[in-house]
């Protein structure tokens, strides 16, 4: 993991922090995806509503958070899902602000979602990318991860594609 990289579990009280991280991020990354005005009005309120059921699910002990900061600043997050009966993690979020891309945050917080999958017996990890976020595509893509499937999806009261991405967990590598 990049030195200047830590990450931490999430709590109930960070629920107003991972909030505004995920709003902030989707702000800058679906612009020209998503309509101007959800991501001008409506997004804050929105990902506000939706963080404070998700931190239940955490509370509760079906996912994990964990928060990214770069030299002591909450610069991301990542949110995990327990493995379903097939082995599989679902990588519900990943996001890093803007201004903070490029510098391994994401890549640290994929190796703690495998160490985290791997230590709970899962055999893959998955998540969806909008189909029009090439910058995402490239990331995951260039860390192994393959596209498996395109699915319609809805989102900000407009239809799009999202590709579903997996990566397969090598439980001989237990010791990353």
């Amino acid at each position: 993991m990049n030195a200047s990289v830590s990450l931490r579990p999430a709590t109930v009280d960070d629920t107003a922090l991972i909030a505004s991280m995920h709003a902030r991020s989707w702000a800058s990354a679906y612009r020209g995806i998503l309509p101007d005005t959800y991501l001008d009005r409506d997004l804050d309120a929105e990902r506000a509503a939706h963080w404070q059921t998700r931190m239940k699910d955490v509370a509760d002990g079906a996912a994990s958070v964990f928060i990214a900061e770069h030299a002591g600043m909450p610069v991301g997050f990542i949110c995990l899902v327990e493995p379903d009966a097939a082995g599989s993690v679902l990588v519900d979020n990943l996001h890093t602000l803007p201004g903070y891309r490029g510098l391994g945050i994401g890549t640290a917080m994929l190796d703690e979602a495998a160490r985290w999958a791997r230590a709970r017996g899962a055999r893959e990890l998955f998540l969806s990318v909008l189909e029009q976020n090439a910058a995402a595509i490239v990331f995951y893509e260039s860390r192994g991860w393959r596209p498996t499937a395109r699915e319609a999806d809805h989102m900000a009261g407009i239809d799009v594609f999202s590709l579903r991405y997996a990566y397969p967990l090598d439980q001989t590598k237990e010791g990353e």
